[in-house]
């Protein structure tokens, strides 16, 4: 017999899962169908490092009818084009990971397959996104597909603290009730179900379903059902990060910078009031006083606050749905940010839980397609950070020395190995990170393909002419947008015509 709909929907732990996760329960469900019910502790801080973003936040905000104005201003908002990594194939060199496409494909072939046979310029110069980032401009696309501004791509760089916040808001006028407490206790039923969480003034809150965004410590997956853990340190070796702001800059450009160090890597992501910071690294081969040295004095200008260190283990739980228990964000496990993934898996789980959610029987076949699911998902992503580090020649410190010559997952070994052959990527159905984006990476890294592709050689009727033609129309497609720091204070502006 059913038992039922799900009537009763808890949340343990605010933050950026939290609230994201509240703010479209609220908006799919409105007030009146079931409760749903949000339990956090002023007493327990948040990460809140994460501050960068990838495209699919503009369909989670849009979802949510959110202005991106309005959300701009109200979390000191940027806009990021993509990522640059310095350092990371050897000392010296650099390379940018950009949102969107290089070029466009020529009769069915991937562009990149083109440009590598001609090697015409860079392959930088035919990402209208680079261009316009290292030229400090934006412009939102353009809704014309003739128009070069139609190929624009972005995500946002925001105050991780004031996008919950600013989320928290719309959820509670949405109908959802925010209690303060520290939970003390959580109650199961006679099926290991969680039936109740406990908090220290003695409140207790029963619920249908659970939702778990209580951080690292995992209070309902971990402490109360022993999931376990994935861990995947061996192929991630980072396990401490340190945080600190610094002077915002006169004006921020549009992009993220990750610069490898000795024993990690420092990120550096321009907001309009601040400017954060984080050293990730690996304790075996540097201590936590030496990386916070390190980060300080490779800061652009001033510190705003104290250091913040954090502790990890890389890995993901081993499900992320245990009975009536789904876990979000830190609670369902931890990829290090070095592709500014983080927020982009809790709205993955939010959305797979939307398109999966249970009644009272809380049958196992849902609960199995949604571990599926997210397993994919964290499998696809560990993958694509792994490449970083993978594909370097540096040979200066034990650190790189050891992800350079480790054994890979298979799926990312099969993946490389197909490439340097002709620089062939086969990618699956809805996987998170495309072909510009490997081939991005790939190519930055040194990865060169040993031979041409056999379709794309035969391919060289007016080829140089074409991609002379798609220069110049990027370069003037960049040069009729406005300045990034223009566009943050007048975001209604038009670009220039190009």
């Amino acid at each position: 017999m059913s038992a039922g709909p799900v009537r009763r929907v808890v949340i343990v732990g605010g933050g950026t899962a939290g609230w994201m996760a509240a703010a479209v329960l609220a908006h799919q469900f409105g007030p009146g169908q079931f409760s749903i019910t949000l339990v956090e502790s002023a007493d327990i801080g948040t990460v809140g490092v994460g501050e960068a973003t990838i495209p699919p936040i503009l369909q989670f905000n849009r979802l949510l009818g959110i202005d991106e104005d309005e959300l701009i201003r109200a979390t000191g908002a940027t806009y990021k084009l993509g990522i640059e990594f310095r350092d990371w194939g050897a000392i010296g060199e650099r390379y940018f990971h950009p949102f969107g496409h290089f070029g466009a494909d020529l009769n069915g072939i991937p562009f990149h397959q083109h440009w590598l046979c001609a090697r015409d310029g860079a392959l930088a110069d035919y990402s209208l996104v680079t261009q316009a980032a290292y030229a400090g401009r934006f412009v939102r696309p353009v809704d014309d597909p003739a128009h070069v501004h139609s190929r624009m791509a972005y995500a946002l760089h925001f105050d991780a603290v004031r996008y919950a916040r600013f989320l928290s808001e719309r959820a509670i006028a949405g109908g959802v009730t925010r209690i303060e407490g520290r939970i003390v206790d959580v109650e199961q039923d006679s099926r290991g179900h969680v039936a109740a969480v406990v908090t220290a003034d003695g409140q207790r809150i029963e619920g249908d379903l659970f939702i778990d965004c209580s951080g690292f410590r995992g209070l309902l997956i971990e402490q109360t059902l022993q999931t376990g853990y994935v861990d995947w340190s061996h192929w991630l070796p980072m396990d401490r990060a340190v945080a600190v702001p610094s002077v915002a800059d006169a004006a921020p450009m549009p992009f993220t910078r990750s610069t490898a160090r000795t024993a990690g890597w420092q990120w550096r992501i321009p907001l309009q009031h601040r400017v954060g910071n984080g050293h990730v690294y690996c304790s075996r081969y540097i201590s936590d006083d030496e990386a916070t040295a390190d980060l300080l004095a490779a800061l652009d200008g001033p510190a705003t606050a104290d250091p913040r260190l954090l502790r990890f283990t890389t890995g993901r739980r081993q499900r992320f749905w245990n009975g009536n228990v789904v876990a979000l964000g830190l609670a369902a496990g931890f990829l290090e940010p070095l592709e500014s993934t983080s927020i982009h898996l809790v709205q993955a789980g939010i959305v797979t839980l939307m398109s999966l959610f249970p009644d009272g029987d809380f049958d196992p076949a849902t609960s199995a397609e949604y571990n599926r699911l997210m397993t994919r998902e964290f499998e696809a992503v560990r993958d694509f950070v792994i490449l970083h580090y993978h594909l370097t020649r540096r040979e200066d410190s034990p650190l790189w020395n050891h992800v350079r010559t480790m054994e890979l997952p298979q799926t990312l070994a099969d993946r490389i190995g197909l490439f340097a052959v002709h620089g062939r990527l086969m990618l699956d159905p809805g996987e998170l990170f495309r072909e510009p984006s490997w081939t991005a990476v790939m190519l930055g890294q040194g990865l060169w393909p040993r031979k041409s592709d056999p379709v794309a050689a035969q391919s060289v009727q007016q080829r140089t002419e074409t991609l002379a033609r798609m220069r110049a129309l990027i370069g003037r497609g960049v040069a009729a947008m406005p300045m990034h720091t223009a566009f943050l204070a007048h975001p209604s502006r038009k670009a220039a015509a190009a």
